[in-house]
């Protein structure tokens, strides 16, 4: 009797679009390897769903809040059906940009130095000497993210918007020039290293990350061997750290600039990576002889309760 797997998409947050992307194509990758395949738009009514369809797994492919921030690991907890990625807590940790710094810092990985405020605040004068960067402290794909420069003389009025969507608090950044680094943890190891260059000289933007030809991947990236061990070293340090299960990815920033200070921080922790067509861990598995539908596989097999 075929598996019955249950792939989560959609969902609620500013990231709805990619998750319908990354879960159809899992979900056709899942077929192809011969398992019973039930898509899922989650909506508020998901436990109900998941309760009546009683899968033998959840293929967790939702991205931002309520799928990725540990509410939707909760919920398959209590209902004891296991699932993909990580556990409850290290997704509410990973989520929360500055908790999961803290986290990192502690355990001795190098972060970008950042301050959480409330976003009136960051609007009203520079909180940190320009240039930075500010985040929302739970949302991904780059939605809300703003880059000051340092010739800006105030900062971004965008976040005085009445309707602005995320979130009070945001995390603003020291701005880390140079190059945007990614590498993958799968299982308990650590893969090779992506040299992202967006297309046209730009930063790394939504458009970068999901359109055909938004960025250039450099795979493996051209790092001194030194550097290349310290980032694959740091990647599964930040995945044990936060108590990632499955895959995860995090993300780099390196000044290796001729004029540049040398800096290598962790940015972040992504503990449900896209699994688009543009996406990355699939093409770092790729690279290491793992073909999508062998990842997707892998990911199954993994999936447990209590992670």
């Amino acid at each position: 009797m075929k598996r019955h797997i249950a792939v989560l998409m959609g969902g609620l947050s500013a990231e709805r679009d990619v998750s319908l992307r990354s879960g159809e194509a899992c979900a056709k990758a899942l077929e192809s390897e011969g398992f019973q395949v039930t898509r899922v738009d989650v909506d508020r009514d998901i436990a109900d769903v998941l309760a009546r369809l009683r899968p033998d797994v959840a293929l967790n492919a939702l991205h931002g809040r309520f799928g990725e921030d540990g509410i939707v690991q909760g919920i398959l907890e209590m209902l004891r059906i296991p699932y993909t990625h990580s556990g409850v807590l290290a997704s509410a940790l990973a989520m929360r940009k500055d908790r999961a710094k803290d986290v990192m810092r502690a355990a001795g990985i190098p972060v970008a130095a950042s301050v959480t405020v409330d976003r009136r605040v960051a609007a009203q004068a520079h909180v940190l000497p320009p240039p930075y960067v500010v985040k929302p402290l739970g949302e991904g794909s780059s939605f809300g993210v703003l880059i000051v420069r340092e010739d800006q003389s105030c900062p971004p009025q965008e976040l005085t918007r009445e309707d602005w969507p995320y979130g009070e608090e945001l995390l603003v950044e020291h701005y880390v020039a140079g190059r945007e680094l990614t590498c993958a943890v799968i299982g308990d190891k650590a893969y090779d290293i992506i040299d992202i260059k967006a297309a046209g000289g730009g930063w790394y933007d939504y458009h970068a990350k999901y359109a055909a030809g938004g960025s250039i991947h450099v795979l493996p990236a051209n790092l001194k061997e030194n550097i290349y061990q310290i980032v694959q070293e740091w990647a599964l340090g930040a995945h044990r750290a936060l108590g990632c299960r499955g895959v995860s990815r995090t993300d780099f920033r390196y000044d290796d600039r001729p004029e540049g200070t040398g800096e290598l921080v962790v940015l972040e922790v992504n503990t449900q990576p896209g699994m688009t067509e543009t996406s990355l861990v699939p093409e770092i598995a790729a690279h290491a002889g793992l073909s999508f539908g062998e990842l997707v596989k892998w990911m199954v097999e993994d999936a447990s309760c209590d992670r």
